[in-house]
């Protein structure tokens, strides 16, 4: 039996997410790293949407997306992955949204809702070691302590008052 996956769940995951600042941190780096291990050069899947997730187990952090069953993602970007001790699986499934109501045969008899169509889909699950989210941004705070500004500004203290006055020598000596 196929599974099915229903417009109002993705939702209701989009809105946790959007109200957890940890989820929402969690899946940005989540996505970066999917981005820094070029997953996105392959055909389809800069399409997918989140399903569900992100999950974070002690070891793993795990998320869901989906596309239509036409548009699979290459199955060589999730053997990429593989190559970074990522898990990976794929999932025929059917996704439920509710018709727009264009005739009145778009509703659904006995209410005033649109009928339910089922789309074919394509689940995949990627289940991505903590390990390598910390060991990417790890590697990016690298490059962001030379650029943040409260780290300059503290550095920048005590040689301002330093600085203060060999400028003010300086200018005297450039007005002479």
């Amino acid at each position: 039996m196929s599974h099915i996956l229903d417009e109002l769940d993705v939702i209701k995951n989009i809105e946790s997410i959007y109200e957890s600042n940890s989820g929402f941190n969690v899946l940005k780096d989540f996505e970066r790293v999917l981005d820094e291990l070029d997953l996105y050069v392959y055909k389809n899947w800069e399409d997918g949407e989140l399903a569900e997730g992100p999950n974070i187990d002690r070891h793993w952090v795990s998320a869901k997306f989906f596309w239509p069953r036409e548009k699979m993602p290459d199955p060589m970007g999730g053997k990429r992955l593989l190559d970074y001790d990522c898990k990976i699986g794929y999932q025929k499934a059917n996704f439920i949204k509710p018709r727009k109501i264009m005739e009145p045969d778009d509703i659904r008899p006995g209410t005033k809702k649109g009928k339910l169509d089922k789309t074919p889909i394509w689940i995949v699950e990627i289940r991505m070691p903590k390990k390598l989210l910390a060991d990417m941004f790890g590697a990016e705070l690298e490059n962001m302590d030379i650029d943040n500004p409260q780290d300059t500004a503290v550095e920048a203290q005590p040689q301002t008052a330093e600085d203060q006055a060999a400028p003010t020598a300086d200018a005297a000596g450039e007005e002479v």
